[in-house]
């Protein structure tokens, strides 16, 4: 299917009627983002990603802002309506799991490191990345949290965000300097069956990109922009080359960002783009550079399947209890109880 694109500006003088009781961000999710959630519910994998240069409002979109409930982003309002259909479903038993990874100048850092809360960026935990020989990307040292609530899903992403890196630019005074990935892990199973669904939702705030000449950055904030700046080239390497018919390499490795965005970008997964744009006149540049990125987006076509698997322990737990059945079938027949175990041909047979 292909990727979902969709344009995002700031927020207009005069609400419609619905954003003036739910937020702005009520619209943007149930127009574009529920159905792809009720996907993830299902079993297949999801990514929504947030693009455009700093200050475009990718930030607010994806997590919102804390002043007013009803100014809650894609994140919160997603974790919300997860918790909701989960409560509504009492035929499968759902388990869920959350991550948070911060990537900054190139590298990994887990931003819910169960050990402590960060004083600073240098004590949460690097994550690295390992390939296995099937090309499945691992990311060490990235914990996964269990949530049984949406409560204590919101509160793993309240310690995420304060882990987060922040910091002023000229563009931006509330500038997010560094790439994020939240990801819910669901894992579903109908009572007693060994079938087991795994799915995965991403929800990428990217860094914004910006022209350092325009911007008048220097030291560390000029370090931190051309780190951005080349990774986000290197996404766009990524976009082109899918959207090139008949492309046998994607430089996929060129960057930590799209090797951990493998699937979402061209592989299993349903994902949908949001572009945040500056309507300022002086940001037309880039708004137009934005666009055209979104354009090459919207020519790749993702193969999203179903992920199921079957649960070794509860497949080996399901045949011990059918050869009890059975040992107890035969005695009733025979008359002879057998209580020694199985000798070693018949666990072969």
């Amino acid at each position: 299917m292909p990727l979902a694109v969709m344009l995002h500006g700031p927020q207009q003088k005069e609400p419609f009627p619905s954003q003036k009781l739910y937020g702005r961000g009520y619209l943007l999710f149930f127009s574009h983002v529920s159905n792809l959630v009720e996907h993830v519910l299902a079993g297949y994998n999801g990514t929504i990603f947030a693009y455009g240069q700093t200050g475009s409002g990718k930030t607010f979109t994806i997590t919102g802002g804390a002043e007013r409930y009803s100014d809650r982003g894609i994140i919160p309002r997603t974790l919300s309506y997860i918790f909701e259909e989960l409560q509504k479903d009492s035929s499968k038993i759902y388990t869920t799991h959350i991550s948070y990874l911060e990537i900054y100048n190139e590298c990994g850092y887990d931003l819910l490191d169960p050990r402590h809360e960060a004083s600073s960026l240098e004590d949460l935990p690097k994550v690295t990345i390992l390939e296995d020989p099937d090309q499945n990307i691992h990311l060490k040292n990235l914990s996964r949290h269990q949530a049984t609530t949406e409560e204590e899903a919101l509160n793993l992403l309240f310690l995420g965000d304060t882990n987060r890196m922040i910091a002023e630019t000229p563009m931006n005074q509330a500038s997010t300097r560094s790439h994020c990935i939240f990801t819910i892990h669901l894992s579903s199973k109908e009572p007693g069956s060994a079938t087991v669904r795994h799915a995965k939702l991403h929800l990428v705030d990217l860094a914004g990109s910006e022209r350092v000449a325009k911007t008048g950055v220097g030291g560390q904030l000029l370090t931190e922009a051309k780190y951005i700046n080349l990774s986000l080239h290197y996404l766009e390497q990524v976009i082109i080359a899918l959207s090139e018919k008949h492309r046998s390499h994607i430089p996929y490795r060129n960057s930590m960002m799209t090797s951990v965005l493998r699937d979402s970008l061209g592989g299993n997964c349903m994902t949908t783009m949001i572009a945040t744009l500056s309507l300022e006149k002086r940001n037309i540049d880039e708004s137009i550079s934005t666009c055209r990125f979104a354009q090459r987006v919207a020519l790749i076509k993702n193969e999203a399947v179903l992920n199921e698997e079957i649960d070794p322990r509860l497949m080996i737990a399901r045949l011990q209890k059918e050869v009890q059945e059975l040992r107890d079938e035969l005695a009733l027949v025979t008359g002879e109880l057998r209580t020694e175990a199985l000798t070693e041909a018949e666990l072969l047979l």
